[in-house]
């Protein structure tokens, strides 16, 4: 029975000891007075002979092979105080992982929020994309509509210009009937009055003069018809310049004769067709004089220059 208390009242020590270190820890002298206040507890005020008999159970039963218990409560000490250092080694690595955490976490919200910047910026460049592809478009319809103005005013010039450079003409000489022209004492110009063509209307059947509405190179041609015995002489003149000639003499029966010449014309400059004086030529119905001329093509100043 007595051994059994002494069991007890070690476990309850131990115990005891070991809920201390994990609170805070006693020294051995603490340790001592509780095993002294617990026996206090356990063993009441005996007699001599109680305390006598005990202490000689106690050494018969620490004899038996019952450890020290200074010895256990060192080792035991030295445990938990190696238990502190390990829980506090894990309570500072617990706090670091903590301080990671909260960076990591401050890092992710910095992360979202430069997302959400960014995202507002390419939405913005979108924006800006769309509204310049508008405009692109804006300006291109504007330019091609510009560009179709300006074909079709470039078709209406050039078509103008052709118009401009449809210039040709041919007439005979007498309009209606048959009869000799000349001769008379001095050259005059004759006026072919049967107009043919008069394309431009650059030619002048009243006057027999042709005037040059563009400037460039004309082709002029004339040709003469006329009866045996009289000579038959026409010339074709230049701003009263003389240029070429016509000229057939037979004695008896018929005579013709034609020729023709390019020229190079300002615009304003006229040509026209002379009879020489005492020269006569004969037509009819057949129209057998004739006063024709086109233009080649025109020129520009300085090309009229070099020519």
């Amino acid at each position: 029975m007595k051994a059994l208390v002494c069991i007890l009242l070690l476990l309850e020590t131990f115990e005891f000891v070991a809920q201390q270190q994990v609170d805070g820890g006693l020294n051995e002298n603490e340790i001592s007075q509780q095993i002294s206040s617990e026996d206090g507890r356990q063993n009441p005020p005996q007699t001599d002979t109680l305390r006598a008999e005990a202490s000689t159970d106690s050494q018969q039963y620490c004899d038996l092979g019952i450890p020290d218990i200074h010895a256990a409560l060192r080792e035991l000490t030295a445990t938990v105080t190696e238990q502190k250092g390990n829980i506090r080694e894990l309570t500072a690595t617990v706090t670091e992982q903590k301080e990671k955490n909260r960076e990591l976490t401050t890092t992710v919200t910095e992360q979202k929020e430069n997302i959400r910047e960014l995202t507002a910026t390419v939405t913005e460049q979108k924006e800006n994309i769309r509204a310049l592809e508008a405009r692109l478009r804006d300006e291109m319809n504007k330019k091609n509509e510009e560009m179709s103005n300006l074909t079709l005013g470039q078709v209406e010039e050039l078509r103008k210009e052709n118009r401009d450079r449809e210039i040709a003409f041919s007439a005979g000489l007498m309009e209606s009937g048959s009869g000799y022209v000349g001769p008379f004492t001095t050259d005059i110009t004759l006026t072919y009055k049967k107009v043919f063509t008069n394309i431009g209307n650059a030619y002048n059947p009243i006057t027999g003069i042709f005037t040059a509405p563009l400037k460039g190179a004309y082709m002029f041609r004339i040709s003469i018809y006329g009866h045996g015995g009289t000579k038959a002489t026409v010339s074709i003149y230049k701003n009263g310049e003389h240029m070429v000639v016509a000229y057939d003499v037979q004695a008896q029966d018929r005579l013709n004769s034609s020729n023709g010449v390019v020229l190079l014309l300002e615009v304003g400059d006229v040509v026209y067709v002379r009879l020489w004086s005492g020269m006569r030529i004969y037509d009819n119905q057949n129209n057998l004089n004739t006063f024709s001329g086109f233009l080649l093509f025109p020129l520009r100043e300085q090309e009229l220059c070099r020519m």
